[in-house]
């Protein structure tokens, strides 16, 4: 009997000694090193343990989203769980092997799907078989990429890499409603194919969509008026894209640059007590950054790059100067890959991002 308890103790002691321990306060301490740390976890098998889990945030720990982040990928990695509960802010992760198929995940409120899809995404590009998913929650919420800006900016990127991934819009979720479905095909690849980004070339085209629902009409014109008066932007640019009211309630406005190697999208979200005109400020501000740098990868694109660059273990893109969120990102993902990853200013507004295999 003490020969088995000293065993489960050495035992014990060596699991302990295999978890990577993760600050889940460093950088800028949010939910995404949190799902970078599950994605490469059940990518590489290495377990962890993460604490102070979103400390960055006004309310730290697991919410509803993370949470759903945190069991779908357990439910497609077997894995073994301590503290996944809400408010949590201590997790412990160990994964048990990686599982195509068909998956359902629902977060329950107005949390992000697109979040939710980033977490086992990148596990289930390299799975054995093919994967379909079906996400609910909100489909477009502050904070988040939206499903445009996965559909038309992420996933063609990511699709010349190697694998075949489809997402569609089956019904729209904003906040504080949610309510919104998305429908993920996965067709993975064996291996991930490194990407340079280095040119944008020059843009073919460029429009503003305001869409909305069960809000008055006149925020979306005032939206669109400003983006015309602003980026001087032509009338048949504009359009105002108002949407069922089965789709809950919300307005979002995308500008979207469409130039010979990328398509970028930038967003403005209605919040209460916000009026429609800073709405449309906020995402003027970033395109108009974007297009005087004359980069192709904008900040937001940037960091959906990093994982994909870094599972390759090559590749290049080059974009604004690094957000603290995106240095974060670096930094857990070479606690799990042995990857350099480096940042060079090219100039005043330029910088290279680039990925190599140690």
């Amino acid at each position: 009997m003490l020969f088995y308890q000293n065993f489960v103790h050495i035992f014990n002691l060596k699991m302990q000694q295999s978890y990577l321990e993760i600050d889940g306060a460093m950088g800028e301490g949010g939910g995404q090193v949190l799902r970078t740390a599950l994605a490469l976890s059940i990518c590489t098998g290495k377990a962890f343990r993460i604490n102070q889990i979103r400390a960055g945030r006004k309310k730290p720990g697991l919410q509803r989203q993370h949470l759903t982040a945190v069991r779908a990928a357990r439910d497609i990695s077997g894995a073994q769980l301590e503290g996944d509960e809400i408010g949590s802010t201590t997790l412990t992760f160990v994964p048990n092997g990686l599982w195509s198929g068909n998956y359902h995940f629902a977060i329950g409120t107005a949390g992000s799907t697109t979040l939710v899809l980033q977490t086992v995404l990148y596990p289930l590009l390299l799975a054995e078989g093919e994967s379909r998913l079906s996400l609910t929650g909100g489909t477009h919420n502050i904070h988040a990429p939206p499903y445009d800006f996965l559909v038309q900016v992420f996933l063609p990127i990511l699709n010349r890499m190697g694998p075949q991934v489809t997402v569609s819009l089956d019904r729209y979720g904003f906040y504080p409603t949610g309510g919104g479905q998305l429908t993920v095909h996965i067709t993975p690849t064996p291996k991930l194919s490194g990407i340079s980004l280095m040119e944008r070339g020059k843009i073919i085209a460029h429009q503003a969509r305001a869409l909305i629902t069960r809000i008055p009409e006149h925020v979306a014109l005032r939206e669109l008026e400003r983006v015309a008066k602003k980026l001087k932007w032509s009338e048949d640019c504009l359009h105002h894209c108002p949407l069922s009211r089965d789709q809950g309630q919300g307005n979002v406005l995308l500008l979207e640059v469409q130039s010979e190697h990328i398509t970028e999208i930038f967003t403005g979200f209605a919040q209460r007590g916000v009026r429609a005109e800073a709405v449309a400020d906020g995402a003027i501000k970033m395109a108009k950054n974007y297009l005087a740098a004359e980069v192709p990868v904008g900040e937001y694109l940037a960091d959906q790059l990093l994982l994909p660059l870094a599972l390759a273990g090559e590749g290049e893109f080059m974009t604004l100067a690094p957000s603290r969120h995106t240095l974060t990102n670096i930094e857990v993902i070479q606690m799990f890959l042995s990857v350099h990853i480096t940042q060079t200013q090219l100039r005043r507004d330029a910088w290279r991002i680039g990925a190599r295999q140690n």
